[in-house]
């Protein structure tokens, strides 16, 4: 498990925002429509200034550059940069031959016993029938289990609706890699895993790829949150809709949610880009961690599934907050 972070391991430097690399050529506009969408759920009243003001149709970059400084914030961790989508399944509400898999809501023991039963246990011990417990069915137990991974997603209907599901809880086992898993084994070089080779792996070896799927014993429960129009994103931890290319998620224990955040990311494909913070992840621990929402669908899976970069991110804080994290001498 990750270790914590603790205040008291953390730096904080102020920079001036013509130290960002690239920050003149962004899209404000973007950044600062995204901000608009959870700015109103931050009640300090400094930030309720902010988001009062940034409803009145500022200039964009103006606004950043009035009412923030770019805080680089480190822990000692060097920057990682990974990418989360949300993928899309074919399903049902009711069982037939081709759909057979349930998307499970969570039962009330899961919640009182922590940990529950593992995944092979709740697959195969018959617990869940029979309790209205299922939300949909959907085609496909490995994209299933990828669902689980990244905590939502939506499930496209035979008359061409959608039920979109979202993170409800766990049975309370540790994640374990099934990535890491094959690379033990011998079956693959750890730079030729991703998730489409797992899932081509365990298709090809039903059997062997049924036990592989039990190697991780968390089993998670979705809740159904088809209030949220299709042409939005899914609900991030603010309760609001994430942008694809423009929110992010990170560790809300240093970075606060809704706050924006310059990214500069490194790798075959570098991306210079203020994007807001609006999602967590179990996984997301650290000052310079963080994973870029990619947005829906197959074609935004392969292109997060990629992302695995370097680089730094610097969280935009009001000016005072900013000033504030400095020791005297530094000022």
């Amino acid at each position: 498990m990750t270790a914590p972070v603790y205040a008291s391991d953390l730096t904080f430097q102020v920079l001036e925002f013509d130290q960002l690399d690239g920050w003149a050529d962004d899209n404000h506009v973007a950044a600062l429509k995204t901000f608009l969408n959870t700015c109103g759920d931050m009640k300090d009243p400094d930030w309720i200034a902010i988001c009062k003001y940034a409803r009145s149709g500022p200039e964009a970059r103006q606004f950043f550059e009035l009412f923030f400084r770019p805080v680089l914030i480190e822990d000692g961790k060097p920057a990682l940069f990974t990418g989360y989508f949300e993928p899309e399944l074919d399903g049902d509400r009711y069982r037939s031959a081709r759909y057979q898999y349930p998307v499970y809501k969570m039962p009330g023991e899961a919640l009182r016993n922590r940990p529950w039963l593992t995944r092979r246990q709740i697959l195969e011990s018959g617990v869940m029938s029979g309790r209205g417990l299922a939300i949909a069915y959907v085609d496909d137990p490995v994209e299933l289990f990828f669902l689980q991974i990244q905590g939502s997603g939506r499930i496209r209907l035979p008359d061409g609706s959608y039920i979109r599901v979202g993170y409800r809880g766990s049975n309370g086992h540790n994640y374990r890699s099934l990535g890491q898993e094959l690379v033990r084994r011998g079956v693959y070089q750890p730079h030729q895993v991703s998730a489409d080779v797992i899932k081509n792996w365990v298709r090809r070896n039903p059997a062997a790829g049924r036990e592989l799927l039990y190697h991780n014993p968390s089993y998670v429960f979705f809740r159904e949150v088809s209030k949220v129009p299709a042409d939005q994103g899914p609900l991030g931890a603010m309760n609001r809709s994430v942008t694809g290319m423009q929110s992010i998620a990170v560790d809300p224990s240093i970075v606060r949610l809704g706050s924006p955040v310059w990214v500069e990311k490194e790798g075959e494909t570098p991306l210079r880009r203020l994007m807001i913070a609006q999602d967590t992840g179990s996984a997301i621990k650290g000052a310079q961690r963080a994973d870029v929402f990619f947005g829906t669908g197959d074609t935004a899976g392969r292109e997060a599934g990629k992302l695995r970069d370097p680089g730094r991110m610097l969280v935009l804080m009001p000016i005072q907050r900013a000033y504030a994290l400095l020791p005297e001498s530094a000022i």
